[in-house]
This record gives C-alpha cells, sequence and structure tokens, in this order.
C-alpha cells in the first residue's frame, strides 16, 4: 500500500539505509516506490553520533527532524508535522480516524512497551558501547532509574512475563488480521515494531514465544521491502 510503503521508505531512506537494496531482484513489497524515490533523485547522508561526542544540533530528545528553520523532536511530534506539512505526499495516516488510532498505539508503546522492555535488555546495551562511552550510558541511566542497571533488570523471568502479557491488546488483534493497521502495514506497525528493532539491536533476549501471533507478525515485518529490517545489524532473536 502507498502510503505505508512511502512512509517506511523516507524514514529508512534518511538514515541512508536503502542505498544497499537491489532493486533488480524479484518482486518484495515497496520495490516500486523505492525505485521511484531513487530515480528522484532524493538524497541522503548517515551521520554517527557516539553517546559522549557533541554534535549538532543539540538534542533533548531524539530523533530529530530539521526541516528548513524548524527543528522537532519526538517521533510523534515528527510524524505529525511530515504529514501536516506535506500534504501532496503519500500520507502517513488515512485520515484523522487512523491518526487517531495510530495515536493510542504510539502512546501505548511510549508509556507501556518501552518501559517494560527496557527492563529486559538495558544492561546489554552496556556491553555493546565503546569503553569510552560505557561510564557516561551507566551513570546517565542509573540516576534516571534510581538504581543500578544490574537492580534495574534483576528478576528477569518476572519482567518478561509481565512483558509478554502486556502485548496481549496486539496479540488478539494479531489473530485476527496480519497487521495492526488492517490487511497491510500501517505506521501503527512500524511504531511497536520499532521496539523490537531497538532490543534487537542491543540484546539477544528472546522476548516473544515462537508460536506467539505477535512474534509471526515481527517476522513479517522483518521481511518486509527485501527483508531491509532483518539485514541490519542486531542479534537473530
Amino acid at each position: 500500500r502507498e502510503p505505508s510503503e512511502k512512509a517506511l521508505l523516507d524514514a529508512l531512506s534518511t538514515a541512508g539505509e536503502a542505498a544497499g537494496i537491489a532493486l533488480d531482484k524479484a518482486d518484495f513489497v515497496g520495490r516500486d516506490a523505492l525505485r521511484a524515490q531513487k530515480e528522484s533523485g532524493v538524497r541522503s547522508k548517515l551521520v554517527a553520533l557516539r553517546m559522549t561526542e557533541k554534535s549538532p544540533p543539540p538534542r533533548a530528545h531524539y530523533p530529530v527532524l530539521v526541516d528548513g528553520k524548524k527543528t522537532i523532536t519526538d517521533s510523534w511530534a515528527i510524524a505529525e508535522h511530515l504529514e501536516d506539512a506535506y500534504p501532496s505526499r503519500p500520507p502517513l495516516f488515512e485520515g484523522d480516524a487512523a491518526r487517531a488510532l495510530t495515536r493510542f498505539v504510539n502512546s501505548w508503546t511510549d508509556s507501556v512497551v518501552h518501559p517494560l522492555m527496557a527492563r529486559l535488555v538495558v544492561r546489554d546495551i552496556l556491553d555493546v558501547l565503546r569503553p569510552e562511552d560505557q561510564a557516561y550510558f551507566r551513570k546517565s541511566r542509573e540516576e534516571r532509574f534510581g538504581t543500578t542497571l544490574e537492580a534495574f533488570v534483576a528478576d528477569r523471568e518476572a519482567h518478561l512475563a509481565a512483558f509478554r502479557r502486556a502485548l496481549q491488546p496486539a496479540r488478539l488483534t494479531l489473530k485476527a488480521q496480519p497487521f495492526l493497521a488492517g490487511p497491510e502495514p500501517g505506521y501503527a506497525d512500524y511504531i511497536l515494531f520499532g521496539a523490537f528493532q531497538w532490543a534487537r539491536s542491543v540484546s539477544s533476549l528472546q522476548l516473544l514465544e515462537a508460536d506467539d501471533p505477535v512474534q509471526a507478525w515481527r517476522e513479517q515485518m522483518l521481511d518486509l521491502f527485501g527483508g531491509l529490517a532483518r539485514g541490519a545489524k542486531g542479534h537473530e532473536v
């Protein structure tokens, strides 16, 4: 579906990842949209920032979108800005009702899924950081959590069970349809999938059981766009 394809492709090409896709391979979801974007001459630049480096622009939150003279932080604010500022482009949301429902998914992911996931994987981040970034990460996160990283993730089995229970709304939805947005993936799917992709990039913990409908959905998301997300650096979980 064009709106959801374009939404993800814009995000991926901005990060510089889309350049590695072979457009002459067998057909895959999003190939035509990606080919059109490449042929239009859209350019992107990937810049890696390490935790202890100071690089412009200053950011109190992340991600950051700089659009002309306007700087927007927070993923949802960026999505709404793109939707409203560029009405001639394919939409992220198919109407006001879809935007409202996607806002709920965003709020649920931010307030429920991410905090529970953090209690499972945040200590693992320390092991994949450069040595010079580890002290900053430990100090800043332990100040935020009010305890040590080790204490924060203690009793992992209980936290894992709580995390899996919290996914029940998504699980019930995905038993009835292939994606949260319906027959095709939409922005709501990418919001929740982003949380799983973050965990996959830092931790080898198996968050989902093999027969969980959420796991089947996650596998589909990993395979979209010719397996673009699956090809990103991360653990095979």
